[in-house]
């Protein structure tokens, strides 16, 4: 392990990590912060699409780590920082005691990722989903139930944004989700791949119930509030959750997990409890601990 200690806040060789409260690094020249051990432990783990660049780390929280730091590049730079200086690069009290900076994969364009997918894959794709905490949540629950990709409208916020990689603990880190498109073109791309485009919509008459698992299937969701607009759905399979009285509003994270569960409940599970999607060129994602 390449551990190197720093004493002063204004260290050059921690700028990136300064104030990420105020600033994250979202569009800053490809990269991230990561937050937390079970981030941390995702962007280093050989199913991560993304490469740690240096980490940052409360020194007495250095031994505990070390099987982390030891799979990260060899060359990688571990900074060590006592509590108070880590406290005070961030701006905030950082309880975890843990950071990381990342470089983003390339983005790849969505017909290439979603031809490398199973006969029986299916994958997440959402309009409009600006709240960081839905989109982690989204990415979450796509890694929990296997889904081969999640694709990201061109209004939807960055994924990589550090409050939803923090929230999607780690899995933005590890599921494919190429180039955001227009909704309209996603929608085809889809189509032209052979998805069945899942439409949820609170205003169907089909039951996600009915829905059973096989072939590619594609989950649509909208925004929170004005949901997916008429034209879209009209193009696809309209799906609804069924809800109490005249209640029919769902989170949109929570939307997901729901719908993803019913596409694979009967074909993912292992009877020891393990997940073993067939999304991507037939290998498992290993599980988020």
């Amino acid at each position: 392990m390449r551990i190197i200690s720093i004493d002063a806040a204004d260290d050059p060789r921690i700028a990136a990590y300064r104030d990420i409260r105020e600033r994250d690094l979202t569009g800053r020249e490809g990269l991230f912060i990561a937050e937390g051990e079970v981030v941390l432990r995702n962007l280093v783990s050989s199913a991560g699409l993304c490469r740690p660049r240096s980490m940052l780390i409360a020194d007495k929280r250095i031994a505990a780590l070390e099987p982390i730091i030891a799979a990260a590049p060899a060359d990688m730079p571990v900074y060590s920082v006592g509590q108070a200086v880590l406290d005070s690069v961030a701006g905030f009290p950082l309880h975890r005691g843990i950071l990381a900076l990342g470089e983003k994969p390339e983005p790849e364009e969505a017909s290439a990722v979603l031809d490398r997918l199973g006969e029986d894959a299916v994958v997440v794709a959402a309009e409009g989903i600006g709240n960081h905490d839905n989109i982690g949540g989204i990415f979450r629950n796509a890694a929990a139930f296997g889904a081969g990709a999640v694709l990201l409208d061109d209004r939807c916020g960055d994924p990589f944004y550090r409050k939803s990689i923090r929230v999607s603990v780690g899995a933005v880190l590890r599921v494919p989700c190429p180039r955001p498109l227009p909704l309209a073109d996603l929608v085809e791309t889809l189509k032209a791949a052979r998805f069945e485009v899942i439409a949820l919509t609170p205003s169907a008459t089909e039951p996600l119930a009915a829905l059973r698992p096989g072939g590619r299937r594609a989950l649509l969701l909208g925004s929170e509030g004005p949901g997916l607009p008429q034209g879209i759905i009209d193009r696809c399979r309209p799906v609804g959750i069924a809800m109490a009285g005249d209640f029919d509003s769902l989170n949109v994270a929570a939307t997901s997990a729901i719908a993803l569960h019913q596409l694979t409940r009967a074909s993912g599970l292992r009877t020891d409890g393990e997940f073993s999607p067939r999304g991507i060129g037939g290998e498992a994602i290993a599980p988020i601990r």
